[in-house]
Order: structure tokens, then sequence, then C-alpha cells
């Protein structure tokens, strides 16, 4: 319940020890109680040039997301002029997430963790880390950053709030059903802060996680009142599949929801995919819904069941 209390208290506080990928704490001092840069005490050439590649880094990834190439070149400049550190390699992580290699940038992100646990305090970080877990299939651990992360979430962009609200109710109820009102409480802050199609995913997800709790009759009441009209269109966008990429098969149970009040055979269709998918996972405890699902739409009233399934 802990991502529960977070979100409702709105708290935005970074853990203590904290520091941001553009100024870690090698390129700070505390002197007399003023904060100076290190060159200026030490007049170190290495330091200054180590603590100007970092920062470059961490303009670069603020920014748009084409600058992951040359900001992933700083990062790892950085690194071989003065090695040891947890920043770079941090930076280096996420300039490899945005452009795609995930599988490298865990490994990365993993080594920078272990170099200083408070490299991933940094919102951007922790939020690059979340996604790379999801995507690589670590949901456990996933879920612990999602949770780290949603407090922390005042200093990221509207979108990306959004995006890790929406992220985190997926991963959440994704991993078992005693997250799910951790899921709900994630998603209804998501849906104060998404648009366009990352709003279509937030309702969508909501309602899913609502039907799976039981709360079948407010799960239907907001579909009618806020769903898209053809699910699949919104979760067809580019920016819907970027969120759902942390919990792929969840986009067919999304659209088979979703179509049941007006497509009954799209609706057994998106069902089926999801029982599929899900057929080689370790662990499923959604299954029984999906089953319960089209079992209904099998029925001549095509009705969907408002029974808990849990």
């Amino acid at each position: 319940m802990l991502l529960v209390l977070a979100v409702a208290l709105g708290l935005a506080q970074p853990a203590a020890g904290g520091w941001s990928s553009g100024r870690p704490p090698e390129c700070t001092a505390e002197i007399g109680g003023a904060t100076t840069n290190v060159w200026e005490r030490a007049k170190s050439p290495e330091i200054r040039r180590y603590c100007d590649l970092v920062a470059s880094a961490a303009s670069k990834l603020a920014g748009n997301a084409v600058m992951a190439q040359a900001a992933l070149a700083a990062a790892r400049e950085a690194n071989e002029v003065l090695p040891g550190h947890a920043a770079p390699r941090v930076l280096e992580g996420r300039a490899l997430a945005a452009l795609g290699k995930l599988d490298e940038a865990l490994a990365v992100l993993r080594d920078g963790k272990t170099r200083d646990r408070a490299g991933l305090d940094d919102p951007l970080a922790l939020f690059a880390w979340a996604r790379v877990l999801a995507r690589t299939g670590h949901p456990g651990e996933a879920v612990e950053a999602y949770r780290a992360l949603l407090p922390r979430t005042a200093s990221l962009t509207t979108v990306d709030r959004a995006a890790a609200a929406v992220e985190a109710g997926l991963v959440t109820m994704r991993a078992d059903a005693a997250g799910l009102d951790d899921a709900i409480a994630a998603l209804r802050e998501a849906l104060r802060e998404a648009q366009d199609d990352t709003l279509s995913v937030a309702i969508l997800a909501l309602a899913l996680a609502l039907d799976r709790r039981g709360d079948a009759g407010e799960a239907r009441a907001l579909l009618a009142e806020r769903g898209p009209g053809d699910p699949r269109t919104a979760l067809a966008s580019p920016r819907a599949k970027d969120v759902l990429a942390v919990a792929p098969a969840e986009a067919y149970a999304l659209a088979g929801l979703g179509l049941e009040a007006s497509d009954v055979a799209g609706a057994r269709d998106g069902w089926e995919q999801y029982v599929a998918a899900i057929a080689a996972a370790p662990v499923r405890p959604w299954e029984a819904h999906a089953r319960a699902h089209l079992a209904a739409l099998s029925r001549p009233t095509g009705s969907a069941p408002a029974r808990k399934t849990r």
C-alpha cells in the first residue's frame, strides 16, 4: 500500500542523499557552508573536463531524444577521464535506453547503481531504470522502481508524469493480484495528468484494473463515459505503444474489455490474443479473469461477467 499512500499524499521529495545526474557529488564541494566547484578548489583539469562532459550528457538527455547518441559519447568519455564514478554510467544507461538498446542499458544502469545507489534517485534516471526493467522482463524490480519513482515525478514534464503513472499501473497490476489497489491509485492519478492517446490508455487500464478487482459496474461506467470509440485505434498510436511497451500483453486485454459493449467479435478476439500472449509466462494471475470474459462473450447475450474473479 506504500504506492497508494505516496500517490494520495502527492509526495515529491527525493530520497536523502540523492543527486542530479547533471551535478554529482564529485563535481561539488562544501567549503564554509557555501557550495563551490571542485576545480575551483583543486584546479584539476581532469575533474573540470569530467564535470563538463557529465553536464553535457545530462543536458542532451533532458532535451530532444535525437541527442541521445551525443549524450552517449559524452558519458563514455567522462567515464574514461575519471573512472569509477556512477554519474557517467547512469547517463550512459539512459542514453542507451533512449536509443532502444535495452539489454545494454540494463547492464550499464546496474553498474551505475552498484557504484552509487543514489545515482538512480534522480527522477529521470529512475524513470529510465523502471522502464528498462519492465521492458527487459524484470517485473518485480520494475514494480519497486516505479513505486520509488511516483512520489518524485513533480520535476518531470506533464507528458512524462502521465506516462510514469500509466506505466506504474500497468506493471503493478500485471505482476500479481495483490498490486491492484496500488495500480488503481496510480491510474487514477494518470487520469489527472494524461492527454490524447496516453489518456485513452489510462482510461482503459483503469477500467481493466477495476474489473479485475471485481468492480465491474464502475469499470463499465468509466468506459461508457470516457472510453475511446474504438480502443484499437488509440492503442495502435505510437504514443500508446511506447507506454504499453512495459506490459505489451495488456494491450490485448485493454482492447478486449473496451470493445465488449460495441463489438463482441472484436472483444473476443482481444481476450483470445491476451490468453495466447501470456501462455508462456511463468505467472499468469489474470488468465482466469480473461477466460471468464471469453465464456461470457460466448453466451447468446454476449454480456461480460460482473462477478469477482480473484
